[in-house]
């Protein structure tokens, strides 16, 4: 299975957002990618409402990059905001295939680090896998990254591959707490990482919006980094080998190792 990590600078123009997802899809496919994926908010970036730009699923930026995954004849993985009944909005992964449309809106909101991510998004509920080709995918979005029980439960479906698309907010060690964390739920999960960031803005002053980092990477279902990106914008291109999931599965038998364990008493003697 040959995947692509396509990592832009989302801004608040959805047209202009829109003409750079073309050309990385293109780029990707023109390399033999099946699979796509590009950040969380690739739509429209954080640091402004995000309430007036959401749109439903049949609205136009959903149904244009499903034209172009139709186009392109793969599956297209991207961030955007849905809206919510309450007002707020759902910060929504999209898969969409030439012929199915699945959406995981992010279950755990970014509500640290002096953010508060639900003060404007309205959190999911379910997880979410996906077919692509001869692969189950679990969708995660950013924060998530930091809740090891969703990508396990993901494994546990049957996913062999998770996807991270992340518009990861900047600040001292956040590069390397990222890299931490998209391989230990490798690991976690005994799934190939393909994680995607947001890259590095132009300007790099957008206020304290969580708008990327860059170094988008693909990991393999043993902590290996596989390829990475720098912070600019760039279209990484790695193959996978399903089987090798499989295998390591076999050698390192975490999912069926693992244990549900209650608490125990709090009078337990030692």
């Amino acid at each position: 299975m040959r995947v692509a990590t396509a990592q832009i600078s989302s801004g608040h123009d959805v047209g202009r957002n829109l003409a750079t997802i073309r050309e990385a899809a293109r780029a990707a496919a023109g390399q033999g990618a099946e699979l796509v994926v590009f950040p969380e908010a690739a739509m429209y970036a954080f640091g402004a409402p995000l309430a007036p730009v959401a749109e439903p699923l049949d609205g136009p930026f959903a149904t244009s990059v499903q034209s172009l995954a139709r186009e392109l004849g793969l599956t297209i993985v991207a961030g955007m905001f849905t809206p919510a009944p309450d007002g707020r909005v759902f910060n929504t992964l999209v898969a969409l295939a030439p012929d199915s449309v699945t959406r995981y809106d992010k279950v755990h909101l970014f509500d640290a680090f002096g953010s508060r991510e639900s003060d404007t998004v309205a959190p999911g509920e379910a997880r979410q896998v996906v077919r692509v080709g001869a692969a189950t995918v679990g969708l995660a979005t950013c924060y998530d990254v930091r809740f090891p029980t969703l990508f396990v439960e993901n494994a546990a479906e049957g996913a062999q591959v998770s996807v991270v698309c992340a518009s990861w907010a900047a600040g001292p060690g956040k590069v390397e707490q990222w890299e931490l964390l998209v391989r230990a739920r490798a690991l976690d999960s005994t799934t190939y990482v393909v994680a995607c960031d947001q890259a590095v803005p132009p300007d790099r002053h957008r206020g304290s919006a969580p708008t990327g980092v860059g170094h988008s990477m693909v990991v393999s279902p043993y902590g290996e980094v596989l390829g990475r990106s720098g912070e600019g914008d760039d279209v990484l291109v790695v193959d996978l080998d399903l089987g090798e999931v499989e295998r390591a599965r076999e050698s390192l038998p975490v999912l069926r190792n693992r244990r549900d364990l209650s608490a125990g008493s709090a009078n337990a003697h030692s």
